[in-house]
Order: C-alpha cells, then structure tokens, then sequence
C-alpha cells in the first residue's frame, strides 16, 4: 500500500510515465524513417539545423532526432534502440543522472542526447573514467555520429595543443574527466588567445557518473611546478618514526584513519630532534613531517593503498583498484612513503593552477550523467550538482538472486569458507567472480586456490594490462576470476554457452565496502539483460567496516553464543547493522565533500573572476581602459592613504609625489606644489590626467600594437604570478584554519572573511604591478625575446603527468627600470639616489 502511494505522489515516476509516452510515438515514426535511404537520413542533420534557426527548441526536435538515431544505429551497429533506452536518454538531455543496471545498454543511449544537443553546433562533452573507453566509444558509438554528417574528437593525454583544438571544435568529443580539466586549468595560463583548445563549456554527458562526482569529487587537478624544498628532512622524519612504538608512543584512530602522538611519544620526538617544544610555531615544519611519516607508516598500507614497483611509489585506487600512474599524495605524504620504503624522496611542488571536479563539471551549462548505481546518493547529486536521480525499468525483469549476508568471526574462517563455496560451484561448472577490497586480499585467496588446485584468473592493478581479456573469459563455463573493485565498472560479462542452465554467473564478495554503491557495483556484474545470476558477500569481525562500526559488540555476541570459528551467522539483525553502519559511513562522506566544497567555494568564486577577467585581457585588442583604470585605482589608493588625516597639514604630499614619479609617471613630472592648496578628490583628478597624457605619449613612442602586445603580456604573467601565490597562501590558511574553533570562532566564516580580504590585497598588487610595467618599463626597440617555454606538470590529488605548454610566442623585452631618484641608492650607502650619488655624479 506505502509503495502504490510512494509511487503514485513521486515526480519522478509521472516524469517516467510522460517519456515513456514520448517513446510511443518515436516508435510510431519507426516505419517512416526505416523508408529513408541513407543520403536522406543524413539529411535530417541539415534539416534541424535549419528548423533550429528558425525558432524551433531541441525538445521540438526531440521525437524525430531519436527516431533518426536508433535508425542510423541499426544502419551502422546493428544495434536498435529500446524503448527503456530512449527513456534514459530522454533523462540525460533534461540534465538528471539516469540509472540504468549492467548490461542495459548505457553507451548506446548516450548516442541520442549527445546527437540532439550536438546541432546546436555547440559542443557536447562525453565524459568517461579512462582513456581506453574514451578512444574505444569514440570509434564505436562514433560511427553512427559520422554517418549522421556529424564531427567527432578524441581528447586524450600527451596530444599536441593543435590536435586539442581541433577535438574540441568536433560536434561531439569523447575524452576523459581529468582530461578535461586539466585543459581548463591550462587554457586559463597561456598568453595568447591563439593558445585556447576548449570552447565555452556547453553540455557534458559523464559516464559512470557516481564514480567521476561522488568518488572522485574531492580531487583537485592540480597544475604543478616544482618546489625548491629540501628532501633531507623527510629521511630524518622516518629514522625517528621507525623508533616509535604504537601503544606507547602513538595511537591510531580508525574510523577517522587519524595517527596521534602521546605525551611519551611526543617528548621522545622532541629528544631525537634536539629541540624544546615540538608544538613551537617555529618548528611547524618538524612536527607536520613527522605527522606525514607516521602517517605513512602507521595508515598507509603497501599492496593496499600503494604498490612499490620500478617507476616508485604508484597508488591504488581506492574504488577501482586501478594503478593511479602520474598521481602522487600530496602535502608531503608522498615524499613519506617514499622515504618509508626505502626510496629516492621527490622534491614536493608547487600548485601553479587547480580546480576540483565538482567545480569544474558545475562551469558547463547543462550537465547529466549515467551510471548502474546512483540512488544512494541522490541527496548529495541534488544538493550539489541540482541533479535528479531516475531508474530506469530494465528492458527484461531481472533474475538475479542476492543472498543474505554470512558473517564469520575470523578473516581466516571466512576465506576458507569462501575457497569452499567457490570449489562446489566450480566443481558443477558454474562460473564465480570473487571482489576484494586490495591487491593483497586478491593475492592471498588466489593461494588459497592454488593450493585446492583450483584453476583461476587475478584480475588487480598488478596485471591491469590484460583486464578486457579476462572480464571477457570471465562468464565462461567453470571460470573463476578474482577481481579487485575494477572489475566493477565498464565491460559486460557474457555468459558462455550452458551456463545459464547452470545458474549463470555467481559473485562473491569478501567484504562489505563503505559505500553500498561500490556493492551494488560488484553485485551488478552478474544478471544482465535477463540473465540468471545469483551474489552473496563473506564477512568477519576483522573487516574494516565492521571494525570501525559494532564489531566490538558482534564479537561479544559471538563469544556469549559460544559458536566455534568457522560457524557462520546469518539474519536480518545481522544484515540490519551492516546496513547501518554503510548509511553512517556515507552520511560521514556526504558531510566531507560538502564541507571541503564550502572551503573550496571561497577559492573557486575567486578562480572565477580572475579567470573571467583574464579572458577578457586575452581576447582584448585594446588594453587601454584596463590599464588607464588600474593607474587610477592605484592613485586613489595612495591618496586615500596619505590624506587621511584630519588636520591638512599632517597630509603626506612627498609620499603621493614620490609614489607617482616613481610608478606612473617620468621622474620629476609631477612635484608637490602641483598637489598644495586641492583636496584629495582634485589630486586625484591630476595626477589621473597627467598619467593619461604620459600614457598617449608612450603610445605615439611605442606604437599602439607594440605596447598593447607588451601590456598583454604583462597583465597576464603578473595575474599568474600573483594568483599562485595566492593559491598557496590560501592552502596555507585552510591548513590552520580549523584552530580558530578553539577561540569560538567559526572556522569556515574566517576563511571566508580572511581569504576575501587576501583576494583584495592580491587584486591590489597585480594593478600596482601592473601599471609600474606598462607605464615605466623601457621596452627595447632593435630586439624582441622569445618567450620562455614552461613545463607544467599536471597533477590530480596527488602527482603528475608531464605536459609542455603550448609553443612559445614572441614578445618585447623589458630591460630594468632605471633607478629612480628616491629609490635606494644602488652603492649601498643606505641613502636616497637623490642624495648620494646622482647628486655627486
């Protein structure tokens, strides 16, 4: 009865029922378009453009550019369209997330919002997890774009800024999320208009899309250089910590994966290092390296968090399993690990230019994404990207059996127990797919196996390279796969001949993850399309999750029943707590992402301005009024400054004169007697108009092109410069931010506060900057320099791959501004220019 009423009042399923009826009359033009032959179908591409200019909206056309998708689709796969399918490309065009289980088809449904959108002519974005899936659907689901007379682009890693350019002028192109960042953050460094790849960000379709916003939504893509930074101290920070005992010296938090240091430990620290108190502002830089080195001995996990092969220290990743190659911890972590293992430490690096995923993917106008497992966190879609959630009915009912939960109290108990299940169903030739949580758990069961003489593939981020070929094999009869969380996502388990009849394929999983999605994801590789299948996950006390919520009472529970080891419990209290303790778990990871978004709102409505404003520099012809503005924002300020005193005869005059003569005007132009006897209002006004005229004289000395070149360049490299430092001093205020709690203050509301105030004074210093270049800078007229060409490493939470930046382009020199009268005089004597050595020359 609840659920009659649930479904009868939900929005979502009138929306459902209103595009299923939509569905009904694609399939009633069906027969209209099969009658069309090819040069007309492509036609049609021509024929909505037109009707798009003439007032007609993308909804108009909607019906009758499906219709002529799934018919080109037939033409070129041999692959039609479902009327389920049409419905979740219905949800992609709105902007909702529509969730559609394994095997339904979700690249293929992709193809319809992505041709409807693309006649806008546009740009459409389809976003994957991978390279191999980006290239793989370009060429697949590509072909029917192209027959439809459509462009289409491939925007992988490592292409030249050329090559970029032209796939983001494509209709559609295919690439993925870090990838499309990192060309945002690069397009908002170069010097030249003609260096920009990406358009204006228009409409993005993500696959996986729980995996790129919910997972991965916390990841800065970060733009790199390197530091200069010692390394000697991270070698220091680890021969200590390895004389450190857990218990005596430090204590590990596991539901928040915190490592503390007690008093003992702490004074133990402070006898190796020599020093008085660890906790002295002076010593920041010693106690956070020993944070990061315990840290990483104590939290971070070899062959679970991290693998150590020939090109160092790799992480995994946590919700994939995958090699992370190019990625490295931040803050120093990874320097750790490094020094941890054994291993030569990289210098750490400085952030140039970054953005996280969740801000990037909310800068295109319409965003909508796909994926088999969403509902869960629907909230959090709805909150932060406005998203909706729709589930999509299955094309056939599903038939997978999902079995309750067991529970044993020993990991030991349960993998033997899951080595036995896995030998009967392998005995009867039933093929078994068995998630774990880390490469280490995959590696000790396939011993286990081994040692039962059980045949078997590992499928891990140690042999990732042959992981199409073995998701392929996996559905085959008697075939036993062992798969870290990867084989979770982006290939279809075929089921091999007779094993239907069998049962179909049946999954294990070894432990419960946090996330009931990364579950749902694993559960999902099994009953596609109709097929029989079954799932059913081993636990014991000793798993993560059951550590960090209720184990201690399981346990107790266990130990009161007097049940042996290898018995194992079943029931719905049992399964109720599991569910309990992921709900907590994602609750605490909503309110994480949703507190560091706070954070990073503050420094991302910044990033906005600056980069809008050096857009606008870049695509400008005539800098002018920027610079002329700039001059006169610096003149007010120094004004303002020196006339605010009450009494007119404590006004600093000499100041304002020196200031001017020495940032916006030749030396001695302006005098204080210009300024005695006017307010600070008419001062301005002055010294403004003989900045103006000393401006119309560079430009009749320079030429208006060369000094509009020379302005450009140098508004920009100081909006950089600038801007990276500020980066840096905003990260630096974060880091300590969360100490103002302690004084009652809001820590948030302060960085606010305090980093609006930082943005002001940056915004300051560029104008000053700004205009002391432009207006002063002696610009040589028989020579003009290349521009240095700048490495930048691209880097996403956590380390880099390497990419150069786009070809250098000429500019002026600028030579050293000649020393002013009050400047200091350059022998050294402490006195002014104008009274040492001008005055003696």
């Amino acid at each position: 009865m609840l659920g009659t009423l649930k479904k009868l009042f939900d929005p979502h399923e009138r929306q459902l029922k209103k595009f299923f009826s939509i569905a009904d009359h694609i399939d009633s033009l069906e027969a209209e378009f099969q009658a069309l032959s090819d040069a007309e179908l492509r036609g049609k591409t021509d024929e909505f453009r037109t009707r798009l200019e003439k007032g007609e909206t993308l909804d108009d056309l909607l019906p009758e550019a499906f219709a002529v998708v799934r018919e080109a689709a037939k033409r070129v796969l041999n692959m039609r369209h479902f009327r389920v399918q049409l419905v979740g490309g219905m949800v992609l065009h709105q902007g909702d997330i529509a969730e559609m289980k394994t095997g339904e088809g979700k690249t293929l449904v992709s193809t319809l919002p992505a041709y409807l959108n693309a006649l806008e002519g546009k740009g459409v974005h389809i976003v994957t997890v991978n390279d191999y899936l980006a290239k793989r659907d370009k060429e697949w689901m590509g072909q029917v774009f192209e027959f439809l007379g459509l462009t289409v682009g491939l925007n992988l890693p490592m292409m030249s800024p050329e090559e970029k350019r032209a796939a983001y002028q494509a209709d559609i192109t295919f690439g993925t999320n870090n990838e499309f960042g990192f060309d945002y953050l690069r397009d908002n460094m170069v010097l030249y208009k003609e260096q920009l790849t990406q358009r204006e960000l228009n409409f993005a379709i993500i696959d996986e899309v729980d995996s790129i916003l919910i997972d991965e939504a916390r990841t800065p893509l970060i733009i790199s250089g390197q530091a200069n930074k010692a390394t000697d101290l991270y070698y220091t920070a680890d021969n200590i910590v390895r004389r450190l005992k857990e218990g005596d010296d430090y204590t590990i938090d596991i539901k928040t994966k915190q490592v503390s240091l007690t008093e003992d430990g702490v004074k133990k620290v402070e006898n190796f290092l020599g020093v008085d108190n660890l906790y002295d502002m002076k010593h920041v830089t010693l106690n956070h390296h020993i944070q990061q080195a315990l840290k990483a001995h104590a939290i971070m996990k070899r062959d679970e968090d991290y693998v150590v092969n020939e090109d160092g220290v790799v992480i995994v990743d946590e919700f994939t399993g995958r090699l992370m190659y190019g990625r490295r911890y931040s803050d120093g972590l990874h320097q750790a690990i490094e020094a941890k293992e054994g291993l030569q430490v990289q210098r750490e690096s400085m952030t140039l230019a970054t953005v996280t995923l969740q801000n990037y993917f909310r800068l295109y106008k319409k965003l909508s994404g796909m994926t088999g497992t969403a509902k869960t966190e629907e909230e959090e879609f709805r909150k932060i990207y406005n998203m909706d959630v729709y589930q999509i009915p299955t094309n056939r009912p599903q038939l997978r059996e999902d079995l309750s939960d067991v529970l044993y109290k020993t990991e030991e108990a349960k993998f033997n127990a899951v080595v036995e299940e896995i030998a009967q169903r392998h005995a009867k030739g039933q093929p078994v797919l068995v998630g774990t949580v880390s490469i280490e758990k995959s590696e000790r069961l396939s011993r286990l196996l081994k040692r039962r003489g059980i045949p078997h593939e590992v499928l891990n981020a140690k042999n990732h390279a042959r992981e199409a070929e073995i998701v392929a094999q996996a559905g085959q009869r008697g075939a036993v796969t062992i798969a870290t969380n990867m084989a979770g996502r982006g290939t279809d388990i075929v089921l091999g001949e007779g094993v239907a009849e069998l049962g179909g394929l049946h999954i294990i999983g070894t432990e419960r993850h946090e996330s009931r999605r990364i579950d749902n994801q694993l559960r999902g590789r099994s009953g596609r399309q109709g097929d029989p299948g079954s799932s059913q996950f081993y636990l014991s006390l000793s798993d993560d999750l059951m550590r960090r919520f209720g184990g201690e009472n399981l346990e107790s529970m266990l130990e009161r029943l007097g049940l042996p080891e290898d018995q194992p419990i079943e029931g719905k209290m049992f399964s109720r707590a599991v569910a309990n303790a992921q709900r907590k778990v994602e609750a605490n990871n909503f309110d994480a992402r949703r507190w560091v978004l706070q954070y990073d709102d503050v420094l991302n409505q910044q990033r906005e301005v600056i980069y809008k404003q050096r857009r606008e520099v870049l695509e400008s012809d005539d800098l002018k009024d920027v610079v002329l503005n700039m001059a006169k924002a610096a003149i007010e300020n120094i004004v303002q400054v020196h006339t605010s005193e009450d009494l007119e005869e404590e006004w600093n005059l000499e100041a304002i004169v020196e200031y001017a003569n020495n940032n916006l005007l030749p030396e001695g132009r302006l005098t204080e007697e210009d300024l005695e006897g006017k307010d600070p209002s008419e001062m301005v006004d002055d010294i403004f108009e003989e900045v103006k005229k000393y401006y119309q004289e560079r430009q009749e000395e320079l030429g208006n092109e060369r000094l509009q070149e020379f302005s450009k360049v140098v508004i920009l490299r100081a909006v950089d410069r600038k801007w990276m430092d500020h980066i840096d001093a905003m990260e630096q205020l974060r880091q300590g931010i969360h100490l103002r709690a302690y004084g009652q203050d809001n820590p948030l509301r302060a960085y606010q506060f305090e980093g609006f105030a930082m943005f002001e004074a940056m915004i300051q210093e560029i104008q000053e900057e700004i205009v002391k270049y432009v207006m002063k800078s002696v610009i040589a007229e028989e020579e003009e320099l290349e521009r240095e060409e700048v490495a930048v490493n691209p880097t996403a939470v956590s380390g880099s791959s390497e990419q150069e930046a786009d070809a250098p382009k000429k500019e002026p020199i600028r030579r050293a501004d000649k020393v002013g009268r009050n400047d200091p005089c350059p022998c050294g004597s402490g006195k002014k220019y104008k009274n040492c050595c001008l005055k003696n020359g």
